[in-house]
């Protein structure tokens, strides 16, 4: 997920996450994991990431670099080429398309700089065999497939796979060209829907991430274009990065009938760890984020995609006081949507995904850095290893491995 001002009041913490009161659940949770590939599906990249700017080798102001990785026990993440939404005309795409590029490039240069200590992963089999080595594993996932262009072909989407894209997401905030978002543009004058789901040649986009082996991701797609995809993928589908909406109600999160569709497609959830997704304002707190944006000159989409480096700074510092009014987000309230979305999906169907550098983070994991909390509280739940590490990282490799299968038998079947 990316917005343009998102509120930002974590700091990398002076101590990394508080040891278990009890020593035996607390060497348990390290043995754990340690043991356990430890994977992200969503963490977001800034504009610089991989230059002279940010170079994620070092400690960076971001909130996963290689540093962090290491302190936190964050073996794997997923980094996201993201492209915002924009207008359906040629000029627009090409835009998108220039961005979605850039950042493909710089994910590839993070990898090409660090060899001793990440590696690209093409498979789930790249990354187990990364995993031996102690190195730590860079995926690739495409958030909005808007920069695609009005009709891609059979060989983009396998250009993007070439590429290294491992998970390509429908849509963004806005519909776009491909179905319809969970999260309409109003201020640009989108309609509550505009295809119904998914538009003739988001049908036809499915098909090919299919045949090209990559996932089709679900998140920040409308209800009827997430339903839609299960229906006709022939592969397993992901949402990368959202969350329980029966916790948590946000136009963005699963409903148990989506969780439940998931399952029977044998897809997973994974869940976001993104404060708002996680434990929305109240009412009180949309009020003061209100008469804030109205009082800072903020109060459109365009107005604050206008606003400067230093008006978005004292717009988030001052956005903090929201948690004063009710506290932000916890580890707890995180894994509660783990527990709600493990009860109706199976323990087979849920990950994990941060969202960090992209709005992600909450108390207790706020950056990589903290990754080992997460851990300690599914361990306090009583969740057996098995169990996390599924949670971690099981279900999405084996999700990925069949979709690589599936890709395979197409093609196998095309000839």
């Amino acid at each position: 997920m990316r917005t343009v001002i998102v509120t930002l009041p974590f700091l990398l913490s002076s101590a990394l996450a508080a040891p278990l009161s009890d020593p035996a659940l607390e060497a348990k949770a390290r043995a754990i994991h340690d043991r356990v590939i430890a994977l992200d599906t969503h963490v977001d990249i800034p504009d610089d990431f991989a230059t002279a700017g940010t170079d994620p080798g070092g400690f960076t102001k971001s909130q996963v670099d290689l540093p962090k990785m290491r302190a936190g026990g964050l073996d794997a993440a997923f980094f996201i080429v993201y492209t915002p939404h924009g207008p359906l005309t040629p000029e627009d795409f090409k835009k998108g398309h220039d961005i979605a590029f850039s950042k493909l490039a710089a994910i590839h240069r993070f990898a090409s700089a660090y060899p001793a200590q990440v590696t690209l992963a093409q498979s789930a089999a790249d990354a187990r065999k990364i995993a031996r080595s102690g190195r730590k594993i860079a995926f690739i996932g495409m958030e909005n497939a808007y920069p695609l262009g009005p009709s891609p072909s059979q060989a983009d989407i396998d250009g993007l796979a070439a590429a290294g894209i491992r998970y390509a997401g429908i849509t963004h905030f806005g519909h776009n060209q491909f179905g319809d978002s969970s999260n309409p543009d109003v201020e640009a004058g989108d309609p509550e829907e505009k295809w119904g789901g998914l538009s003739p040649v988001g049908r036809d986009l499915v098909a090919m991430l299919n045949r090209a082996g990559i996932m089709v991701d679900v998140s920040h797609a409308g209800r009827k274009t997430m339903m839609q995809a299960v229906e006709l993928s022939k592969a397993p589908i992901i949402a990368s990065h959202s969350g329980v909406k029966a916790i948590a109600d946000s136009p963005r999160n699963l409903d148990d009938e989506q969780l439940r569709a998931l399952a029977a497609n044998g897809g997973v959830a994974q869940i976001v760890a993104l404060d708002v997704y996680v434990k929305p304002y109240n009412d009180a707190q949309k009020a003061f984020q209100e008469n804030l944006r109205k009082e800072m000159g903020l109060d459109t989409a365009e107005k604050r995609a206008a606003a400067s480096a230093e008006l978005q700074a004292d717009y988030e510092k001052r956005m903090e006081g929201v948690w004063d009014i009710e506290p932000r987000a916890s580890v707890v309230d995180f894994v509660n949507h783990i527990d709600h979305a493990v009860k109706v999906a199976g323990i087979d169907h849920v990950g994990i995904a941060s969202d960090f550098d992209g709005g992600g983070g909450i108390v207790g994991w706020e950056d990589a850095s903290e990754t080992l909390n997460v851990t300690r509280e599914l361990v306090k739940r009583g969740y057996s290893e098995e169990d996390i590490a599924k949670i971690w990282s099981g279900n999405l490799l084996r999700v990925l491995a069949d979709v690589e299968k599936t890709a395979a038998a197409l093609k196998k079947e095309a000839k």
